[in-house]
């Protein structure tokens, strides 16, 4: 196998050739009138006919040569195409160029559409246009792109190489704006609000700082849409969603990356049971319209189905403490919080969980549920009346005030969705803000009190982590194999 320093080399020295023939191919312009996919498409479908012209342009992905007959697949987002092309209907000149194009190599073709002996589908190259010189090869045809990291810091290489990432990304594109024909339909309005705030709210996490130069001061990144989505509900906008990015300066892992895609919507006079069937209703409609199935399979490397999510059966409804028994006891809300902390260390083996997100008592609870609940939630399950410590955003259940009226929707094991019954009292806001800022008044978002205080409705909210939702829909096992260019360490 040559180095990729001797096929750079060549690949220069072609395009030193090209200019010598007054050819400068990234100063070319071509105009396709049907993409390569879709011609060959057409032509299956009898739309195109035996000898219908057509102009094609895309990257070069195979080349075979046979002396005088030259066969090039070529393939756009579309898909690919084989072109064929004959000396004597290019003449000697574009022979000689054709002949010398390299893989990877962007040109446009002008022909007909043909089927050959063999069957192929296939254009007859009547004239071509060298439209961008590739001056580095493409990963290997066999080998692919094997290596992780790569694949991850130049994903432009990982879609070249390997269709069914480009076709993740694709139908992700098709997830999203499924999403937004699902709210503009129900009559929300979708809105933008700003990404550096004065005080991060909506969530409990670690922002990122920056600065702003003319002001003079500290802004932080948003780790949430909530309290600006809530302003609007004062305002009068009683149906409001936004898809946007949120940051959070925490840990990177197979479900987790700083910056993140979040949906939040909020319906004025709903509440949580209301978003429950707003979720539902969502995720139905993308896998039905986006994917064409309610059931979601996962398959092993030989194709054989190795886990299977029904989403078209009825979704179970589960309280928070009832599922949090069946991991840790029928009494575990009746023994006292040292006793749950004993058993949670030594029966459970949750030490190292704790240790990692607190001791309080609520937090042992939340360990269990984490660690031994979440992950066997498989089938679609809501998770309801989750313990008041946790969302402080939320209204408090009537027959449980220890909990709070919200959902965690959790679907293959994780999270999907977080949804409330809104807290609409500006009073009983102000205390659990306090609480929350641990006394430290710089941390409590004035302004939205003050919001609350002129009037909101009553409301029902819920967030997505539209990541997860791919992660979950498109059978991908890691965030970053739904984010283009998931965050990496620089290289040094």
């Amino acid at each position: 196998m040559e180095d990729t320093n001797s096929l750079i080399e060549q690949r220069r020295t072609k395009l030193a050739a090209l200019a010598a023939k007054g050819i400068n191919p990234f100063m070319n312009k071509f105009t396709p009138d049907v993409g390569c996919g879709e011609a060959r498409a057409k032509f299956e479908q009898g739309a195109f006919a035996e000898n219908q012209p057509v102009a094609i342009a895309g990257r070069i992905s195979a080349h075979r040569d046979m002396g005088k007959s030259q066969f090039i697949d070529l393939k756009d987002v579309s898909g690919r195409i084989q072109v064929y092309a004959q000396k004597q209907a290019l003449g000697d000149e574009q022979f000689e160029i054709f002949k010398h194009l390299d893989l990877a190599d962007f040109i446009g073709v002008k022909g007909t559409m043909f089927r050959t002996r063999a069957g192929e589908i296939s254009v007859k190259a009547e004239s071509f246009t060298v439209l961008a010189k590739a001056l580095r090869p493409p990963p290997d045809k066999w080998d692919g792109l094997a290596d992780t990291e790569v694949r991850y810091r130049q994903r432009y290489l990982d879609l070249i190489a390997n269709d069914a990432v480009k076709q993740t990304f694709l139908k992700r594109s098709q997830i999203i704006r499924e999403i937004r024909a699902f709210f503009h339909e129900r009559g929300y309005v979708e809105v933008e609000t700003p990404m550096m705030q004065a005080i991060p709210g909506g969530a409990a996490a670690q922002p990122f700082k920056t600065f702003h130069n003319s002001l003079g001061c500290e802004f932080y990144l948003r780790i949430a849409l909530e309290l600006y989505l809530k302003r609007l509900l004062v305002g009068g906008v009683d149906k409001v969603f936004e898809i946007g990015r949120n940051f959070r300066n925490e840990g990177l892992s197979r479900k987790h990356n700083p910056e993140f895609t979040m949906l939040e919507a909020y319906e004025a006079f709903g509440d949580y049971a209301t978003m429950m069937e707003t979720v539902e209703s969502l995720v139905k409609r993308v896998a039905q319209n986006v994917l064409g199935t309610l059931v979601i399979e996962t398959k092993d490397a030989e194709g054989v189905v190795t886990k299977s999510i029904d989403l078209g059966t009825p979704w179970r409804r589960a309280r928070y403490k009832d599922l949090v028994r069946e991991k840790a006891g029928a009494d575990w809300f009746d023994i006292t919080p040292e006793e749950r902390h004993r058993r949670a260390v030594d029966e459970l083996k949750l030490a190292g969980d704790i240790a990692a997100t607190g001791y309080e008592d609520f937090e042992v609870t939340g360990a269990v549920f984490g660690k031994l609940v979440e992950p066997t939630l498989i089938q679609p399950t809501f998770v309801t009346h989750l313990p008041k410590e946790l969302v402080p955003l939320a209204k408090l259940s009537p027959d449980d005030p220890t909990t709070v009226e919200v959902f965690e929707c959790c679907i293959n094991g994780q999270e999907i969705s977080p949804g409330y019954t809104e807290q609409n009292d500006p009073i009983a806001q102000r205390e659990t803000l306090e609480h929350q800022a641990g006394g430290e008044q710089q941390k409590l978002d004035e302004d939205f009190i003050v919001a609350l205080e002129h009037g909101m409705p009553p409301a029902g909210g819920i967030g997505i982590g539209i990541d997860r939702l791919c992660m979950m829909l498109l059978g991908q096992e890691s965030i970053r194999d739904v984010i283009l260019f998931p965050q990496l360490k620089p290289k040094s």
